[in-house]
């Protein structure tokens, strides 16, 4: 409940800092701010040419490329931008560790309120996309979907940012976990390739969760959310929770050092 507390206290002063911390990226360009959109959109458009045109995948099923690929896209690079950003944000904000009193649990939600930024832009963008097509989408799927990314987000970068603080090589490791998860979650192929359990291992995974649970309020009435009784709903949140009260106590624990190591 600490943490809970702390970050109510200062939710003004994370918000700030977190526009802040988004503008600064690119306060030396021309263009500003705009590289930001420019790129997500213009990497999930490359996607698209490459695997509708050119490979001509047949992995959307029934529906039209565009509507299965760009909502799952832009919920992996929403979620996987802000776990990288929020890992590394204790030694990216050394210096208000070190030499202010400062409550230093809002930090990585400083990075995560950064890359939200870009990641509402991602959701905006998927959404207009399927609309185009026809696919109107769930409003109360979606906002369920992005709640429940912002606190597995929040509960995996409580562990992430204290062990990158006091192991830096960590940061290195994150990285290549993060390409793997991304290959072995259904964005660019689908789940009907697998079958029985293999495919319910698959589905209790947190990224395939938050992944298909958002493609498919665009796609489909029957959802991940609700399959098998909520099973998959249930293991998500029973993960997230657990991961959450471990990383916290990882945090509370070696938060005394983060200035020493800094």
């Amino acid at each position: 409940m600490e943490f809970f507390k702390t970050l109510y206290n200062n939710r003004k002063l994370a918000f700030q800092l977190g526009k802040n911390d988004f503008r600064n990226k690119f306060a030396s360009t021309s263009l500003g701010s705009l590289w930001g959109f420019a790129q997500p959109f213009v990497f999930m458009l490359t996607y698209v040419i490459v695997f509708q045109y050119i490979l001509k995948t047949g992995s959307s099923g029934k529906y039209p490329y565009v509507v299965w690929f760009l909502p799952g896209m832009s919920m992996w690079m929403f979620i996987s931008d802000a776990i990288l950003m929020a890992s590394n944000s204790i030694r990216n904000y050394s210096y208000l560790v070190k030499k202010v009193v400062f409550p230093v649990d809002i930090i990585p939600i400083i990075s995560i309120i950064s890359s939200s930024c870009i990641g509402v832009f991602l959701v905006f963008i998927a959404t207009m996309a399927a609309t185009a097509f026809g696919y109107f989408p769930n409003i109360l799927n979606i906002i369920y979907i992005i709640f429940c990314a912002l606190c597995f987000i929040i509960a995996l970068t409580r562990f992430t940012s204290a062990l990158t603080t006091v192991v830096p090589d960590f940061a290195n490791l994150l990285n290549i976990l993060i390409q793997l998860c991304m290959w072995f979650t259904p964005i660019i192929w689908n789940l009907t390739m697998l079958d029985g359990w293999l495919s319910s291992i698959f589905k209790a995974f947190p990224f395939t969760y938050l992944v298909e649970g958002f493609r498919q309020a665009f796609i489909a009435s029957s959802t991940i959310i609700t399959e098998h009784n909520f099973l998959f709903t249930i293991i998500f949140w029973v993960v997230t929770i657990l991961m959450f009260v471990w990383g916290n106590s990882v945090f509370k624990k070696n938060k005394k050092d983060f200035a020493d190591v800094l």
